[in-house]
């Protein structure tokens, strides 16, 4: 099969978040097997410089949007067996990855994608869009490409990796990009109430949904998780599916990881993950101690992420022998929580206040524990990585949390976290107790949750399965 991957962001090359990293592994893996085509916007001062030595410039052709004739540049690399396109135009890719703008530009990259795939020749089996930045794509290819050699019998896959941000602007300004006829603002296609929501038009004109977990693809049909979209959601059910995302374990392994301090693995175990500790509280300030419980905290700081609770536990969470190391940067009043926790316990609190990669993966490697107390979690991939490093989760039993993480039972043995189940910030507490205790007061069964976490398989292995699987189906 030819299958066209579809993304606002794509690791290595460019990446805010999850998503980035989903659309960097799961091409990788169905490459093994089918043709495989990442599309992604060239981002001209985002893209890794590495990376643009590499391309090659193909040529470029025009896209018509709405009455705007615009200019399309095609760069392309192949890489892990991916052939990757990357598709210039300063005039919407220019600066940073998001931004105000975000309906027109992501509108001309539905439109250049599309045509791209035409323009390129190829005869397209399946187009796999990501998120509302690709919603254009499924509405667009039902408007103009029906009779298109190379897409009329292109199925479509769409893929929601978070509810929350769909994509809203008004009837006249989709009018205006797209030209789309009035048939398509109706409440059962484009509309929600008085606007366009692009999300809900991806899911009206797509083949398939999926989602990045089962739990996730269950809670999105309910109003406590359906972010006003569960009629939608609902409606749908008998097309979407949850498919919990992988790691790319080629980047995320402590035995080959080459951002680490010491490697390891499930047979020195112990001794890596101690000489990682004692480097990363030396070079974060910290005091060097090897018995001392460290939990990290690698998040988008937002709402989403449970911070809150954090915020209400955190100074009674600070008054016991731990060590918090937070990484990552959003809204105001979540940073400065964590600076000033950090100014009143320096000893206890390491508040780093942007993004580093590098600095991610140290965390991981000398953690005892990972936190991630999420309000919603699609799928998260933090608790996955955190496994494979030894760092053990402390997680809300929602989304992909609750289909990876099972609460460590010491009357059997048997869990890989420690977990709580309501948005309340007392369980989190009780969670941590039940963790510091386990860590501090049965220590051969800390080790035996961090042996047993190391040594499970959350690759991509079985998730690109069951994608190609689908797209199977789906083709016929």
């Amino acid at each position: 099969m030819n299958i066209f991957y579809f993304s606002a962001e794509v690791e290595p090359f460019a990446k805010s978040g999850g998503l980035g990293d989903v659309m960097g592994a799961l091409p990788k893996a169905v490459a093994k097997q089918h043709n495989t085509f990442v599309v992604m916007p060239y981002y001209v001062d985002i893209i890794k410089p590495q990376y643009k030595c590499d391309m090659k410039y193909c040529g470029y052709f025009y896209t018509d949007l709405g009455w705007r004739h615009q200019y399309v540049g095609v760069f392309a690399m192949q890489k892990d067996g991916v052939n990757y396109y990357f598709l210039d135009n300063e005039f919407y890719f220019k600066g940073p990855m998001y931004c105000f703008a975000d309906n027109e530009r992501f509108a001309f990259f539905a439109k250049a994608s599309l045509d791209l795939v035409c323009w390129l020749n190829v005869k397209a089996d399946v187009l796999h869009c990501n998120d509302w930045s690709t919603g254009f794509i499924p509405v667009l290819h039902h408007a103009y490409y029906q009779s298109t050699p190379q897409l009329a019998d292109a199925k479509i896959v769409y893929t929601i990796h978070n509810l929350r941000y769909q994509g809203w602007t008004s009837v006249g300004e989709v009018k205006d990009l797209t030209g789309l006829s009035d048939w398509y603002f109706t409440q059962d296609r484009l509309l929600h109430g008085d606007s366009v929501n692009i999300m809900k038009g991806a899911m009206v004109f797509s083949n398939a949904i999926t989602t990045v977990s089962q739990t996730y693809a269950e809670e999105i049909t309910t109003s406590r998780y359906g972010e006003g979209l569960e009629g939608v959601t609902g409606q749908y059910r008998h097309k979407t599916r949850g498919i919990l995302n992988g790691v790319d374990y080629t980047t995320y392994n402590p035995k080959t990881d080459k951002l680490v301090v010491a490697n390891f693995d499930g047979r020195n175990l112990k001794k890596g993950k101690l000489q990682n500790k004692l480097a990363l509280q030396k070079e974060l300030g910290l005091p060097q101690r090897q018995d001392v419980a460290m939990i990290g905290l690698i998040s988008r700081f937002v709402d989403q992420k449970g911070l809150d609770m954090v915020g209400e536990i955190l100074q009674q969470t600070l008054q016991k022998d731990v060590q918090l190391v937070a990484l990552g940067t959003g809204e105001r009043c979540y940073e400065d929580m964590f600076v000033a926790a950090q100014q009143m316990h320096p000893d206890k609190v390491s508040a780093n206040i942007f993004f580093d990669n590098a600095l991610a993966h140290r965390i991981y490697a000398s953690s005892d524990f990972v936190l991630v107390p999420s309000v919603f979690e699609p799928c998260g991939l933090t608790q996955l990585i955190g496994l494979k490093y030894g760092a053990v989760p402390i997680v809300r039993e929602t989304g992909g949390l609750k289909d990876t993480i099972s609460n460590y039972n010491p009357e059997t043995g048997e869990g890989n976290g420690f977990t709580f189940v309501e948005c309340w910030a007392g369980q989190l507490a009780e969670a941590i107790d039940r963790a510091l205790d386990c860590y501090y007061n049965h220590r051969e069964q800390f080790e035996n949750i961090r042996k047993f976490g190391i040594k499970q398989d959350f690759s991509w292995k079985e998730s690109s399965a069951k994608y190609i699987a689908l797209y199977k189906q789906l083709v016929g």
